[in-house]
C-alpha cells in the first residue's frame, strides 16, 4: 500500500503571512483582555490595534511583492500574462 505523503514545501511567504496573522490575533487577544481587567493602557492598545489592522497586511503585501521583484518569480496582483 502506497503511502500519501504530502511534502509540501513552506515558503517563506507564508512565514511572513502567518506571522502576520499571528501578531494581529495576540493584540486583539492582549487588547481584549486590557479592556476586560479595566487598563488604563486598553484605549492606547485599541488604537495600536487599529492601526496594525491595516499595516500588518501593508506590511506582508510589500513582502511578497518585493519578494516576487528580487526572485523574478509572479507577483501578487500582477496582470495575467496569457490574457
Amino acid at each position: 500500500m502506497k503511502k500519501n505523503s504530502n511534502n509540501r514545501k513552506i515558503t517563506s511567504k507564508q512565514i511572513v503571512a502567518m506571522t502576520g496573522v499571528v501578531l494581529l490575533v495576540l493584540l486583539y487577544l492582549v487588547t481584549l483582555i486590557l479592556a476586560i481587567v479595566d487598563n488604563s493602557a486598553s484605549g492606547r492598545f485599541f488604537i495600536l490595534s487599529l492601526c496594525c489592522t491595516l499595516v500588518v497586511p501593508i506590511i506582508v503585501f510589500l513582502y511578497s511583492w518585493m519578494w516576487a521583484r528580487l526572485t523574478g518569480t509572479k507577483a501578487p496582483g500582477d496582470p495575467d500574462s496569457e490574457a
